[in-house]
């Protein structure tokens, strides 16, 4: 048994059991690989994958244990590359990231200029993509971490680290007949008014939506939400157009770039949304990765991010944070 073999089956795995699209990735042959996969299944006395004419159609019954287990020697494995690096190079490696949309453009920006700034050596690569897509390359160790709002949970693998939390503003143009509601603290908005407008927001399962959409059906109201993005940028040109009442991430909004709108609060509406750092069970983390997630979130030192780390459940790493006052964004 080589360690390539289980890289390649679980790489198969991984690319739904394409082997065409495996070679690809690994800059490899596809008979190499095949021929690999059928010499281990050779060693094993069991088939990995069921086959229709040189085709991979499934996982078998003693392939699934077989697959998982081989992904977790290939994180051993480069935890033991990781170490070793740690110790022979502490300032130079590469931290790969995936999030959304409105955290790249509004939180993170001042975070990794602070970063490169103490490691310009490490290679920062960041990934966007929906909360999902994110989460799930956490999950599969494609990035050595997660930051979303949405779908971390979805995953059994992660450890998810609750960073801050952050609330909704609803955004209008300067002539909108909500313009002056909240403006002397009378009047709140309320989501009565609200639902009487059509809606621009976000894309469901993006940047808390779930939140918003409880906070009308628990009133017994249906938003008339006419315009969906992943990007708040995009919801705020649609406003801006007249397309109909912004509700965005409260970050999002910038009174000098957005002069042309005003922000109403709305935190009295919606409940807080809590953004986490999802990372792999079992990851390695270099010294520049634990500062980077302590830059993100202060909060967050080496030793809670460890007690974390070591949580067996995350019902575990819950009473953790059961303590921690997270700050509001």
């Amino acid at each position: 048994m080589k360690l390539q073999q289980l890289k390649y089956i679980w790489e198969v795995a991984r690319h739904d059991l394409n082997v065409s699209a495996t070679a690809e990735s690994l800059f490899t042959s596809q008979p190499g690989i095949s021929k690999q996969i059928i010499m281990l299944e050779d060693e094993l006395g069991v088939q990995i994958f069921h086959r229709s004419g040189k085709h991979l159609t499934e996982i078998t019954p003693a392939g699934c244990p077989i697959v998982s287990m081989a992904g977790e020697i290939l994180d051993k494995v480069e935890n033991v590359r990781q170490i070793a690096q740690e110790y022979s190079d502490q300032d130079r490696g590469t931290l790969s990231i995936a999030t959304t949309h409105t955290q790249a453009r509004y939180l993170l920006p001042d975070i990794i200029s602070e970063f490169i700034g103490r490691y310009p050596d490490v290679a920062l690569h960041m990934h966007q993509g929906t909360p999902v897509q994110i989460s799930e390359a956490a999950s599969k160790g494609a990035v050595d971490l997660a930051i979303a709002t949405e779908a971390l949970e979805l995953f059994d693998n992660l450890i998810m680290l609750p960073c801050y939390r952050w609330n909704r503003s609803v955004i209008v143009k300067h002539d909108h007949p909500l313009a002056n509601v909240n403006k002397a603290n009378e009047n709140k908005l309320t989501l009565e008014e609200l639902a009487e407008y059509p809606i621009v927001t976000y894309v469901f399962g993006f940047t808390g939506r779930s939140q918003l959409d409880d906070a009308f059906n628990a009133e017994g109201y249906v938003p008339k939400v006419v315009f969906t993005a992943s990007d708040a940028d995009v919801i705020k040109t649609y406003v801006k157009l007249g397309i109909g009442v912004g509700i965005v991430a409260s970050m999002a909004f910038d009174p000098k770039i957005d002069s042309e709108l005003v922000a109403i609060d709305a935190s009295h509406l919606f409940e807080a949304s809590t953004t986490k750092i999802g990372l792999r069970r079992g990851t390695f983390l270099r010294g520049y990765m634990y500062e980077f997630i302590e830059l993100f979130a202060p909060h967050l030192n080496k030793a809670l991010v460890d007690e974390a780390l070591n949580a067996k459940t995350n019902e575990e790493i819950e009473q953790l944070f059961a303590g921690v006052e997270l700050p509001y964004h």
